[in-house]
């Protein structure tokens, strides 16, 4: 980027974005406000959560005709999903037109929350359940010219490193999309591992 690199803390300050319609999309009623909530911990998964300073938002349910996730014996597949909204942040557009690559991770950031949300109800609110992600597929809303897609999925296949260690390395892909639902600019499915009972 020519004016050097901007934190990922910094661009929720930059563009306010329609957060009615994000909303729409993740199922929440309200956005979140990015504030650091503390909450009570039952799992080591839980307790990293909290100790990075991460508030999941709340379980969104599917848009349109389809299951949020599906158990197949010990694997877990999370139908794609979007960002997290948070308040001024850019998560609506074209990746090499409105969003520049560090916008884009930001919101692969944010749709990786909304994955670990899913991954969560899926196992019955215990994420220690989960023996190792398995693949991330990512689909990023982009402009004809656009080849940055691997670096906008860093966002989320960062994070879950960051709160699964070991666990959260995964296979993954990353496709550049003429649109995706509602203009977001990163949709993202994954699948996962669970622990033999």
């Amino acid at each position: 980027m020519s004016e050097g690199k901007i934190s990922r803390r910094k661009l929720v300050q930059t563009t306010a974005i329609s957060v009615g319609v994000l909303a729409a999309i993740s199922g929440c009623a309200e956005a979140e406000t990015g504030q650091i909530k503390r909450e009570q911990t039952s799992g080591l998964i839980d307790a990293r959560i909290s100790e990075l300073g991460i508030t999941l938002p709340k379980f969104a349910p599917p848009v349109a005709k389809y299951a949020s996730y599906r158990i197949v014996g010990d694997m877990v597949y999370i139908s794609g999903i979007g960002p997290a909204p948070i308040k001024g942040a850019k998560l609506l557009g074209k990746l090499g037109k409105d969003l520049s690559v560090e916008e884009g991770a930001f919101a692969a950031e944010r749709t990786a929350l909304n994955i670990i949300s899913q991954a969560k109800a899926a196992c019955g609110g215990n994420l220690d359940k989960i023996k190792q992600w398995v693949r991330l597929t990512g689909y990023v809303n982009s402009s004809p010219d656009f080849t940055g897609q691997p670096q906008v999925m860093n966002g989320a296949s960062e994070l879950l490193t960051r709160v699964f260690g070991d666990k959260g390395s995964h296979a993954r892909a990353a496709l550049g999309m003429n649109a995706l639902p509602f203009n977001i600019a990163v949709e993202i499915e994954a699948s996962f591992q669970l622990e033999s009972v």
